[in-house]
Formats: structure tokens, sequence, C-alpha cells
């Protein structure tokens, strides 16, 4: 897997601040590529030369330092520079004040693209323009949920006829009402029947047979999954850009009748099927089966 270009910016950076790079030649090296290419890289990446971007950083690093009490002398000496002397020069030039003034001022230093020192051993990137708020969060759960329980029906899809349909897990149970859910079949197919429940509640369809999802092979959970997920995530993402996920919905099928914000259906729907997913999990390697980890950074990586 090859990464992206988040990772490729990572991966330069960690060459440019290792404390072992003294020089472009040196990141360079350990980036197993040529000191031209490697500035090159850093500069369309960054906007800054690597060299300007490793001092600027050991600088916002330097003065976190004396902010917690080193010695100007002991900094300047971590932090790879020639004399004390040298280092209280080049930090009144960034800075505008002596290391012994540190506490005068913060860290960070103006940067061209938000990377910048993060205490204690790490580096921060700021949001690029227009990324300032981010992902909407419930989106991004919303579509990891469904990519993860494709990608485990996929995997559950190798196993025989006997394996996805045996109690490997007898008498577990997820929610009282949804009965016991003994096997990997059993544990998938809650994952698309809740789904499809709740869809049914919130666009006042007929209640659905769970024979469709309970019943099924694992590939034909696959393909009822491709298109519940579908519709899950379309009308989600509808009432959500209408602002409309505080609506409420008043469901007379419970006995009593019960009502239901939809931001809460959202969460209970999320909560449960991530926790099913840890489970199949489980269950899959019992069957010997090798699976990823289910972790939202690592599915954000892939390509």
């Amino acid at each position: 897997m090859q990464p992206n270009g988040r990772d490729r910016l990572r991966e330069l950076l960690d060459a440019v601040v290792d404390d072992e790079n003294s020089g472009v030649g040196d990141m360079a090296r350990s980036s197993y590529v040529s000191e031209f290419h490697f500035s090159r890289e850093v500069r369309r990446l960054t906007g800054e030369p690597p060299a300007a971007l490793r001092r600027r950083v050991m600088l916002e690093r330097a003065a976190w330092r004396l902010q917690r009490g080193a010695g100007v002398a002991e900094v300047a000496e971590a932090e790879g520079w020639s004399s004390a002397e040298v280092f209280s020069r080049a930090f009144r030039r960034a800075f505008g004040v002596p290391p012994s003034r540190a506490d005068d001022v913060g860290f960070r230093l103006t940067a061209p693209n938000g990377v910048h020192f993060h205490p204690p051993q790490a580096l921060w990137c700021d949001a690029g323009p227009g990324e300032t708020a981010g992902p909407d969060i419930a989106q991004f759960m919303l579509v990891h949920d469904v990519a993860d329980t494709e990608y485990l029906i996929g995997v559950a899809a190798g196993l025989s006829e006997q394996q996805w349909t045996q109690e490997i897990s007898p008498g577990q149970v997820v929610l009282d009402w949804d009965g016991p859910e003994p096997s990997v079949a059993a544990v998938l197919g809650a994952i698309v029947w809740t789904k499809e429940a709740w869809l049914a509640t919130v666009e006042g369809r007929d209640f659905p047979s769970r024979a469709t999802s309970s019943e099924a092979t694992a590939e034909q959970l696959a393909a009822h999954h491709h298109a519940i997920g579908k519709r899950w995530t379309t009308l989600i993402s509808e009432f959500s850009a209408a602002g409309r996920l505080g609506d409420t919905v008043i469901d007379a099928l419970c006995d009593p009748p019960e009502s239901f914000q939809l931001y809460g259906i959202i969460a209970h729907v999320l909560t449960y099927s991530a926790h099913r997913r840890a489970l199949v999990r489980g269950m899959l390697a019992r069957h010997g089966v090798d699976v990823d980890r289910g972790d939202p950074l690592e599915w954000m990586r892939r390509d």
C-alpha cells in the first residue's frame, strides 16, 4: 500500500527533524532520494526549504525548552548549535528577544505551511485553507462504518458454509430485543438489519423482514448491505444538509410508543455496529481468519 500525500509529508518531515540528520544531504539519504529531489519535494509540499524548516522547528523546540526552565547552554547543545552565542543570536533574530526572555513569547514562529513543533517531541500541522472546520465527523463515521462492514462481509465470504452459520459464540446477545447472535452470519446480519429497520422507521416504510439479512449467504448479504448502506448514508446526509438531525420520530410500534431524535438514532446505530464489528473480528480470528483492526486511522490511509 502506497502512502497518500499526507503520509509522504510525514515521512519527509520525519527526515527534516531527525536529530541525526544535520544537513539536507543526510535528510535525503534517510529518505532514499537524491538531495535535489528531496529539497524540491519538501519545498513543494511545505512551501519552505528543508534547512529553513528544520531551523525554525528546532528554534520553536528550543523556546519551549527554555520556557520549561532549561539553561541556554544546555538547549544550544541539545539542539545542535555550535555554541550558546550562535544560538542566542539566532534566537533573538527569530523571536525578537534573547533566550533569557523566552517566557515573554510563545514558542511558535510564523510559518508558511502551518508546520510547528508540538510538545514534547512531535509536530503539529495546521489545517490548510478551506480545511479549518475539518470534515463532518458524523458523516465520516457513517462512511467508515459502512465500508468496514463491507470489508468484514467480504472477508467472511471466504468461510465455508458451515463456518458462516456455526454457533461459535453460543448465547451471545448484543441487545435483548435482537435475540442471540452466536455466529458470524448472525452478527453481520444484525448490523445490516439494524440499519434497514431504522431506515423503515425514518422513511415511513413497512417494517422489513429480518430473514433477508439473517438467512442470507455472505454473497447475498453483501449485495443487500450495499443497497442498505447506500440508502442509509444518503438519508443521513440529506437530513444533515437540511439541518434536520434534531427531528423526532414517534414510533407507535413500540409499546408504549417511544420518540427518537435522528441524531440519537445515528449514535445508537454506530455504537452497536462498532461493537458488533469488533465481535465479528474476534469470531473470524477463532475461525483462523486474519482481519485488520478496523481502525479509522488505518482506513484513511488506504488507497
